[in-house]
Formats: structure tokens, C-alpha cells, sequence
């Protein structure tokens, strides 16, 4: 979606007049009209912070979506040094939904695997819209397991609607790679972390999500369905899905609240496209200081803290009085 929100396209006009009015004011001396540059920049900045303060779910589902958002490979550029990206699943070929490779970040060398969605018609089909074939999470899993021969912690960016549902995927194993990446990354002798970037859903977003922290952009989703799909199934109607974004509980704070992600990256005011290189740094400070946790515990504890941690997702209250493993949470005790 490479178009700007609504509200988003009322505030750039907004900032733009506000530039004009910049330029005439440097060519004449006018108080009044400094002091109307003024109001209009502080009413602007209000206007703004009310609006995604009191966003509502389908809203965000439409921003973790926008084409402009800040995809893996641009946080590669602003993050990390020394990229060396590795290729193919040594089975069947080379999937452009997910790349990876060693980097560096503050110094410290890494494991990083990832979904890119690409940007233009021509970029989105090349990365199959960032929806993995099953080669895509052989080739995450292969390189996963080199950062644990190689002692390195492993990184992963998810940004995928989820993993790609066409039958050439399922002739050649989708729910056997996705299970197995799960199963690798649940057992993986080495220090995980994984960043929701943008829109994270489904199983083809949990095969790269099984980590010791699990870090989520402020604007970004993570869900077990789209509204979409979930519409469709629950009320045969599409149209239906901004009342399924609010029952589905895709947020950052939905998902925190709900004991499924660790810690919130802030973002720019109005989103993580609006300003890159701030994004890129709330970001990193984010990824050292997490690294810095998880580095310090000893492995068998965390490979034991990262099964329990997982174990327990789902877990909902008894009205009896026993907490039973089952669906997911609805954030209501003693409902089913």
C-alpha cells in the first residue's frame, strides 16, 4: 500500500503550507506572521499526537502495512555494518521473501534473518509481497544454525502477512518447514531476539518469532490472521474486518498486554516512515540493550526460560479456578 492515510495526507498539506509560510517570513520581518507559524506548528503537533493516541486497531493494521514503512533491509542500512547476506536452502532454491546473513551491530557480530517485502509492483512480486515459500525458512533455518556453530546471536526482523499459502508451497512442505523452523529456533543453543517491524501474522510470522525477547515497533501487528481472512471465515464478509481487527487484538499494547511481546520501540511521531534514521535508532538502542540481557544468562537457562515462555502462551483463566492451557487469552479472565 504505497499510498499515505487519509489523516496522514490532511497533515503533510498541513506541514507543507506551514513550509511556505516559512519561506515568506524569511523574506520580511513580521511578527504576526511568526507568531501564526508558531500556533499553527503547535496545533499541528496536537492534532497529530490525539489522532494516534487514540487510534483505533484497523488503523494500525492499515500502518504497519504502508509500502513506505521501514522494511528489513533499510534497517540493515541504517543499523548494522559489515552485511555479508548468505543464499539458497541448499534444496531447492533461493526464496527473496527472506534474506539473511552475518552483520555487526554496536560492534558485536550477528546472525540476521528476516522477511523484506520489497516496494513497487516489480520489487513486491520479486519478494513474493514478503510471504515465505518453504525454501524461505530453510534457508532462515540453515542460517540459523550456522550462528549457533558459530556462536553468534541471532537476529530476526519480521514483516510478513504470513507464510505464502499457494499449492507449489504446499506440494512442497509449507507446514512441515514452518513446524521445523519453530522447532529449530525452540531449541537453538544460541541468544535470539526478534523485532516485529511491521505486520507480522500467522504461523509464517511465529516461524521466525520463537525468541528469548520479542520486540515490537510501536505502529507495528502481530496476529494469529488478518482481519480479512479472519472476516471472511467468522462472517463470511469481508467487509467485516475492522470488527474483527478489534476482536483479533493485533497491537503492540494489545500483544504486551496479553504477555506475547517484551518491550515497545517507540516511533517517530505519525510512524516509523516519517523518520527513518530516528526509527532506525530508537531501534538499535532497543536490540543492545536486549542483547546485552540475553547474552549475560547461561544458555541452558535460556533455552529452558524460551521453552517455558512459549509453553504458556495461551493459557487463559478458569472460572473454577485452575489456569488451563488452551486458546489464546482474551484479556478477560473467566472468559471462554
Amino acid at each position: 500500500m504505497a499510498r499515505e492515510l487519509k489523516f496522514e495526507r490532511s497533515i503533510i498539506e498541513l506541514n507543507k503550507k506551514i513550509k511556505e509560510m516559512k519561506n515568506v517570513s524569511e523574506q520580511a520581518d513580521n511578527t504576526e506572521l511568526f507568531q501564526k507559524i508558531r500556533f499553527l506548528e503547535e496545533r499541528a503537533t496536537r492534532l497529530e499526537e490525539n489522532f494516534y493516541q487514540n487510534a483505533d486497531r484497523w488503523l494500525k493494521i492499515e500502518l504497519s502495512r504502508l509500502e513506505h514503512r521501514p522494511q528489513m533491509l533499510d534497517y540493515v542500512e541504517l543499523l548494522f555494518n559489515d552485511y555479508i547476506e548468505l543464499s539458497g536452502d541448499r534444496l531447492f532454491g533461493d526464496d527473496q521473501a527472506v534474506l539473511g546473513g552475518f552483520a555487526r551491530i554496536d560492534g558485536r557480530r550477528v546472525m540476521l534473518v528476516g522477511n523484506q517485502k520489497g516496494r513497487g509492483l516489480k520489487g513486491r512480486l520479486m519478494r513474493n509481497f514478503g510471504m515465505p515459500h518453504p525454501e524461505g525458512y530453510r534457508k532462515a533455518m540453515r542460517l540459523m544454525r550456522l550462528a549457533e556453530r558459530f556462536g553468534l546471536p541471532l537476529i530476526t526482523i519480521v514483516d510478513t502477512p504470513g507464510a505464502y499459502p499457494g499449492v507449489e508451497a504446499e506440494e512442497r512442505g509449507q507446514s512441515t518447514a514452518l513446524a521445523e523452523s519453530m522447532f529449530t529456533m525452540s531449541t537453538l543453543a544460541t541468544p535470539i531476539i526478534t523485532v516485529i517491524i511491521g505486520e507480522a501474522g500467522s504461523g509464517g510470522a511465529l516461524a521466525l518469532a520463537i525468541a528469548d525477547r520479542v520486540l515490537m515497533m510501536e505502529n507495528a501487528t502481530y496476529t494469529v490472521s488478518s482481519p480479512e481472512a479472519c472476516a471472511s471465515i467468522l462472517w463470511k464478509d469481508r467487509t467485516m474486518k475492522e470488527t474483527a481487527a478489534e476482536a483479533l487484538k493485533p497491537t503492540a499494547t494489545d500483544n504486551l498486554t496479553l504477555g506475547l511481546i517484551d518491550e515497545i520501540v517507540p516511533e517517530p511521531l505519525g510512524g516509523a516512515h516519517r523518520d527513518k534514521p530516528q526509527a532506525a535508532e530508537l531501534l538499535k538502542e532497543a536490540i543492545i540493550e536486549n542483547l546485552r540481557d540475553v547474552t549475560a544468562t547461561d544458555m541452558e537457562t535460556l533455552i529452558q526460560m524460551r521453552f517455558e515462555r512459549f509453553r504458556n502462551v495461551g493459557i487463559y483463566h478458569d472460572p473454577n479456578g485452575s489456569n488451563t492451557p488452551g486458546g489464546m487469552s482474551t484479556g478477560k479472565e473467566g472468559e471462554e
